[in-house]
């Protein structure tokens, strides 16, 4: 999926990412704690089971065609004056399951089609490793107290993850983000993905100002604001 259709289906346009970075730095500014923000169009490359459910329909195409197989014989001699060549009917079976592979294997590749052919625990076990991955490939693992969190959103398994740094962990039950993350799937089911985010940074920040509070020197460890990722190899 391309940036700007992400951004479309998201419908977040430029003042809301400003919208968002505010937040982001309204809530660090009561706490030391750190908060990252990432979207990706999908968590891993599924050509595997997209493969899979495309051969799959081609199976079924071939099978549905063989009952008729004296039919499609009788319609190609029309096409000849006497025999027909003994390679056209295996060749037309041929091009009809090659044809369903790449038919099928296009409309696999939509979201909604997606979520309906990946076992539903491998689309969560990738969602998980992308975020852990993000997580150290951004740095927010890095602040000085380990009080850093990642909010990390995948588009295409409609799934959300709030990964906390060891400093947070010690101190902050990993179910209380996990609440947050379901409240933010669900406000972004509902379409304003700007208010869902904007929600779900203010109860973040609220937790983490509880338990670690602004010093009087609070420097910003971690640059503000939502972050897209671009498709890239996993």
């Amino acid at each position: 999926m391309k940036y700007k259709t992400l951004l479309k289906k998201l419908k977040l346009g430029d003042s809301d990412f400003e919208e968002i970075k505010s937040a982001v730095a309204n809530a660090e500014a009561k706490t030391t704690g750190e908060i990252a923000l990432a979207v990706t169009a999908e968590s891993a490359r599924y050509c595997f089971w997209e493969l899979l459910a495309a051969n799959g329909f081609a199976a079924l195409v071939l099978l549905a065609l063989l009952p008729f197989t004296e039919i499609i014989r009788m319609l190609y001699r029309h096409l000849y004056w006497q025999n027909e060549p003994s390679w056209i009917l295996p060749l037309f079976f041929i091009i009809s399951c090659f044809a369903s592979v790449v038919i099928a294997f296009y409309v696999a590749n939509v979201p909604f089609i997606d979520r309906l052919i990946i076992p539903r625990s491998v689309r969560k076990a990738c969602v998980t490793n992308r975020a852990f991955r993000y997580f150290t490939e951004c740095g927010i693992y890095d602040t000085a107290e380990h009080s850093g969190i990642l909010i990390f959103v995948s588009y295409m398994e409609k799934q959300v993850r709030i990964v906390a740094d060891s400093g947070i962990a010690k101190h902050i039950s990993q179910d209380l983000w996990n609440l947050i993350a379901d409240e933010l799937a669900e406000n972004l089911r509902k379409g304003n993905a700007c208010v869902a985010f904007k929600t779900a940074i203010e109860k973040c920040g609220e937790l983490l100002a509880q338990n670690f509070p602004a010093h009087e020197v609070n420097p910003n460890e971690f640059p503000d604001g939502l972050v897209i990722l671009e498709d890239s190899e996993w």
